[in-house]
């Protein structure tokens, strides 16, 4: 039985309790304050539905996620890394990038990131927990991603590309910085064939929560407002 959540607590139901069919719907209702959304990644769920559901949190079983050192660069993407086409920074726009992550997909009617998810993620910005990735043409603003950081995790929400391989580009560059900083998984929540080409994998959703146990309270050497990143000088 699906549990509705009371405003009054943050605490949600065991991740075991949630559902098999539709995969990993753990419960419903609630609000996206920080404090919510904070509690939920580290529990282990996230918040997705659409315009006109309850808010809904998942936990999938199984986990896509990415390990920095299985990070897989074809060899057709390194030469676009060192071509230089392509300008990254961090936490340079945030707002930009999730309204552009905000946009319907073709072939899709709506989005699950509503201007309630929007204000939710702006808050959890200023509060440094919410960071972007921009991919840069130069001005232009052609591609990136946006997620939240805690301990040695960073859990991935949305990309966005206006240009070949610039998500890909914003991905890459991204998980190279955090290795360099000490991250130790990337949450993908759920698989895709572009997260899969670049050595996203499953795991099960104990060994997720094993993570969550390990590495939530881990600080990292990050520094999210560094200077922008020149593609062919990505140590890959």
């Amino acid at each position: 039985m699906l549990t509705w959540l009371n405003r009054a607590s943050l605490t949600f139901p065991a991740l075991t309790q949630a559902l098999r069919e539709p995969n990993g719907l753990l419960a419903a209702g609630g609000d996206l304050s920080s404090a919510r959304l904070l509690a939920a990644y580290r529990h282990g769920c996230f918040p997705w539905y659409q315009d006109g559901q309850p808010i809904l949190w998942w936990s999938p079983d199984p986990r896509t996620v990415l390990l920095p050192d299985h990070l897989h660069i074809s060899r057709s993407l390194r030469k676009v890394l060192r071509s230089d086409q392509f300008t990254v920074t961090f936490d340079r726009n945030f707002t930009q990038v999730i309204h552009a992550c905000a946009q319907p997909r073709e072939n899709e009617n709506g989005t699950w990131i509503t201007s309630e998810i929007q204000a939710a993620y702006f808050t959890l910005h200023r509060q440094g927990y919410a960071h972007s990735v921009e991919v840069w043409q130069g001005p232009e603003l052609v591609g990136g991603l946006y997620g939240i950081a805690i301990g040695q995790l960073f859990f991935g929400e949305s990309m966005f590309s206006r240009s070949s391989n610039a998500s890909k580009v914003g991905f890459v560059s991204l998980v190279s910085a955090l290795k360099d900083a000490g991250f130790v998984l990337i949450d993908c929540q759920m698989p895709t064939t572009h997260l899969n080409s670049l050595g996203a994998h499953n795991i099960s959703r104990a060994d997720f929560a094993e993570y969550l146990t390990r590495h939530l309270d881990t600080a990292t050497t990050m520094q999210w407002s560094q200077a922008a990143i020149t593609t062919s000088t990505l140590a890959l």
